[in-house]
């Protein structure tokens, strides 16, 4: 009985983590190949790591006082058309991703998009929504530096400047928005109520304020103005010493997912006919061949992976954010969509997958037609 019970947590860990089982074994892997030693240190980028635990515990933060849930409920609430209430529903998780990451804005919007619909009366447009719902993180968290891992983490490798990645991706996240719009016009136009005032309260605004603050730090952090070391110390004590529960809410498994990429890549750079391959490759076309190897591996492995062989950072930030769009794997921001969705009551995961390939495809057709017009211009 033990044994089936170790075995049943396990599985539910690996099923959980997927990307950080996969990253571990490829880590693993990698060391029985190129033994460890003290280039091992050069292969972490501590910087972003920290910077990006510190974004994530404040975004924490930041929901453990209902921030989302109030901007959401009163946004909401209310009588108005079928289809105005699906567009603001998408629209929410595109832009709040800019700032508190794909991953992020799906765990808040899609359980909250579940329940609107469901107290509307509309559960048949949970499906689309919660679709374009993912679209749409994984669209808005194109724009800025930290608005999902890939960006942070090809921002922090290279040494970009912040205005430069917002004016190599905002063309496509402008057009992939209006492309979006124009999904969301096929919703019904009928009318809908929404009674949601009970979720309409921030709670802790002194929390609240204090996590407003750390933001602003965190974003100064990744624009080289506040040291990166200095922030880590003052967001780990004001957390601790207000709302400690909230530093056990931070994702660790997608920072122990980097830690296992880190030593995966670092090691496949010492491997010669892997990283002439790859070299190759990169040197044929980064967007494309980047957007392709993201449909396999999922987009963030892939930038940490393919940054390695290419000094084209548009090109990789370009190609592993649109590759974002595509196999539910392609993100692992979608498979969180997917997971809300299937645990649904009459919930029709084979169709779910089918509305999700189609906007996808379109989405991907869209984003790739965007860069072969800037290339041409």
């Amino acid at each position: 009985m033990e044994e089936a019970t170790i075995g049943s947590r396990v599985s539910a860990f690996v099923r959980g983590q997927a990307v950080l089982t996969v990253s571990a074994v490829l880590a693993v892997v990698s060391m029985l190949l190129v033994p460890p030693s003290t280039d091992y240190v050069d292969y972490i980028d501590v910087r972003m790591l920290c910077i990006l635990f510190c974004f994530m515990a404040v975004v924490a933060g930041m929901r453990e006082c209902h921030l989302f849930g109030a901007l959401a409920g009163r946004l909401l609430a209310g009588r108005r058309s079928m289809r105005a209430l699906c567009l603001i529903l998408v629209l929410l998780p595109f832009f709040c991703s800019m700032f508190i990451t794909n991953d992020v804005a799906l765990i808040t919007f899609v359980p909250f998009t579940i329940l609107v619909l469901g107290m509307a009366g509309e559960r048949g447009g949970i499906l689309p929504v919660v679709v374009l719902q993912t679209v749409a993180a994984n669209l808005g968290s194109m724009l800025l530096p930290f608005g999902n891992p890939q960006n942070l983490f090809i921002y922090s490798r290279y040494g970009l400047d912040t205005g430069n990645v917002v004016l190599a991706l905002a063309p496509y996240v402008i057009v992939g928005g209006l492309a979006m719009c124009l999904m969301c016009a096929r919703f019904p136009t009928h009318e809908v109520h929404v009674d949601i005032s009970r979720d309409r309260d921030v709670r802790s605004r002194g929390f609240l304020v204090l996590m407003f603050v750390l933001f602003a730090l965190c974003i100064l952090t990744v624009l080289h103005v506040v040291p990166w070391q200095a922030v880590l110390v003052i967001t780990i004590l004001a957390i601790a010493l207000t709302h400690r529960r909230v530093l056990t809410r931070v994702d660790y498994g997608l920072l122990l997912t980097f830690v296992c990429l880190f030593v995966f890549t670092g090691n496949i750079a010492h491997i010669d006919a892997v990283s002439s391959a790859l070299e190759g490759l990169m040197s044929w076309e980064p967007m494309l061949a980047s957007l392709g190897i993201s449909q396999v591996i999922s987009n963030v492995p892939a930038a940490t992976l393919l940054s390695g062989f290419t000094a084209d950072w548009e090109g990789l930030l370009v190609g592993v954010d649109v590759g974002g769009f595509g196999t539910p794997i392609a993100s692992m921001a979608s498979m969180i969509s997917l997971g809300f969705y299937s645990r649904t009551e009459g919930a029709d995961t084979k169709r779910y997958l089918l509305w999700f390939t189609a906007a996808n495809v379109v989405m991907v057709a869209v984003l790739v037609c965007v860069y072969l017009i800037i290339g041409v211009l």
